[in-house]
Order: C-alpha cells, then sequence, then structure tokens
C-alpha cells in the first residue's frame, strides 16, 4: 500500500510503501487491556493507619461479675464495646471502636498494601501497540474519537519538521495540511464533574494532534508542548497509551518518514 509523504507546505513530494502492520485488524479488546493496565501501574499504594479507631480503652460491659452500676444489661443500650466508667462522666459507657459507632474504625478500610500491578505477556503489549497503530489510519475510528480531519490516513511529513523549534510554525503546518478546525476543537475546555475540581484538576481537557518522530530531543517537543493537546513521542518510546488515549483507538497521528522506519525495524521480529 502507497501513502504520500508530505513536505512543510502541505505538498506531496513522494510515496512510499506504508509497514504491513497498518492493515492489521484494530483489536479494541486488547488495547483497553493494556492501556488500563499503564494506568493501574502508575498508580500509587495507599490505605488508612491500622489502629486507626482503635486506640480506646473500650470493652463490653454485659458481663455479670462486673459491679451493677458497670453493666450494660437491662439498661436498654447497644451491645457495643463502650468506655470504661473510670472516665469522666460525660464518657461513661460512650460506644467506640465499632464501625458504627462515632470515632469507630472502618469497616473495610482501604489497605496500603494491595497489589495494584496488573501484569500483560509481552506479545500482547507489543499487538495491542500494533493493533493502536492500524487504529491511526482508520477514517471512522479517528473520527470517532472526535476528531476533526478530512484527508488521506495516516500523515507522513518529511524529516524537516523535527527542526521547528517554535510553536506558531508547527501551528502554521496543521493548518497547511488541513488541521485547523482540529486545532480549535483542542482549544475547548470543560469544568470537571465531581470532587476533581477541588483538587487541582478542575478542567478536562482534549487529546488532539500527536507527532510520531525519529528522535526523543527534536526541537519539535519543546515547540508543541505550547499547542493544546499536542504531543511529540519518539518512535522508540512509542506505547498503547499514547495512540489511544482512554483506551479508545484512533488517535489522530502524524508520523515522520524516519519514524516510520523505525517502528518497521522495532517490530520486524513479529513479522
Amino acid at each position: 500500500m502507497k501513502v504520500s509523504v508530505l513536505n512543510l507546505e502541505g505538498r506531496v513530494v513522494e510515496k512510499i510503501d506504508l509497514p504491513t502492520f497498518f492493515s492489521l485488524p484494530v483489536r479494541e479488546d486488547l488495547i483497553k487491556r493494556c492501556v488500563l493496565a499503564f494506568q493501574a501501574n502508575r498508580r500509587q499504594p495507599y490505605g488508612a493507619d491500622p489502629l486507626a479507631g482503635k486506640r480506646t480503652s473500650a470493652h463490653y460491659h454485659s458481663r455479670r461479675d462486673l459491679a451493677p452500676f458497670q453493666r450494660m444489661m437491662n439498661r436498654e443500650l447497644a451491645r457495643l464495646p463502650r468506655i470504661h466508667s473510670h472516665c469522666p462522666p460525660h464518657l461513661f459507657l460512650t460506644a467506640r471502636f465499632a464501625p458504627q459507632a462515632v470515632k469507630g474504625r472502618k469497616a473495610h478500610p482501604p489497605k496500603a498494601e494491595k497489589k495494584w500491578e496488573q501484569k500483560v505477556n509481552k506479545k500482547e503489549k507489543k499487538l495491542a501497540t500494533l493493533s493502536a497503530l492500524a487504529g491511526t489510519a482508520v477514517l471512522e475510528l479517528v473520527k470517532s474519537r472526535g476528531h476533526k480531519y478530512e484527508g488521506e490516513l495516516p500523515i507522513i511529513v518529511e524529516d524537516s519538521i523535527e527542526k521547528l523549534s517554535k510553536a506558531k510554525k508547527v501551528e502554521e503546518f496543521l493548518k497547511k495540511i488541513g488541521l485547523e478546525k482540529e486545532l480549535e476543537r483542542a482549544k475547548k475546555k470543560k469544568v470537571r464533574a465531581g470532587r476533581g475540581k477541588m483538587r487541582g484538576r478542575r478542567y478536562r481537557k482534549k487529546k488532539s494532534v500527536l507527532f510520531v518522530v525519529s528522535n526523543a530531543s527534536v526541537p519539535l517537543k519543546k515547540a508543541a508542548k505550547n499547542l493544546p493537546g499536542v504531543d511529540v513521542v519518539s518512535a522508540k518510546d512509542l506505547n498503547v497509551e499514547h495512540l489511544a488515549p482512554g483506551a479508545q483507538p484512533g488517535r489522530l497521528t502524524v508520523y515522520t518518514k524516519s519514524a516510520i522506519r523505525a517502528l518497521e525495524k522495532r517490530f520486524a521480529d513479529i513479522w
């Protein structure tokens, strides 16, 4: 399959053969499994203090060998651990320790020893990445993610784009290849629903164009970070989460010519 290579002016300069993995079926089940594993492996374990709600001298007072004034029996009191009678009068027989008591322990608190890590086979990870790569060449999938584009996919450009060091130049290039509406879409943000508004993540922002380049240290990475939703990643570091944010395949992706060759070499052992 032949695909066009564009220059910085948005014109076709040559045609190259597309690697075989771009014609693979899109396995959404594998993509979702790997993306969720990436997210789970970033989680920091958290948990409650094991002694929270248990630092008390409260105990049951229903035994018959206690003094009559210390017993809970026949006094219309629930059978809960209660503070000892030598406490101040206002705490006399106050319920503690039980989950339903004021200042009691939690019934099932989060535990720090819980394992959040999820393991995925190496071949499954590779297949999920290849499947997500194939999804970037399917126009229906790209549109279903909300991207605004009507041209040929995948978008491949000359290596000279990696030398762009100004966000304005990158924005001009994206407009020349027909992504002006996509840039406008990415500028819109919405207020997050729920408690996250109070925790430093008030707005939800959209994911826009992904640049896949041959080298991670190119000037393009510094230039593109000022454009909302735009990311730059090297072919060596590319993973399924870059290509399918939120486990939904079909991110609008721009590849450099050398990045295509690097991906072909990286996944050569699959074939």
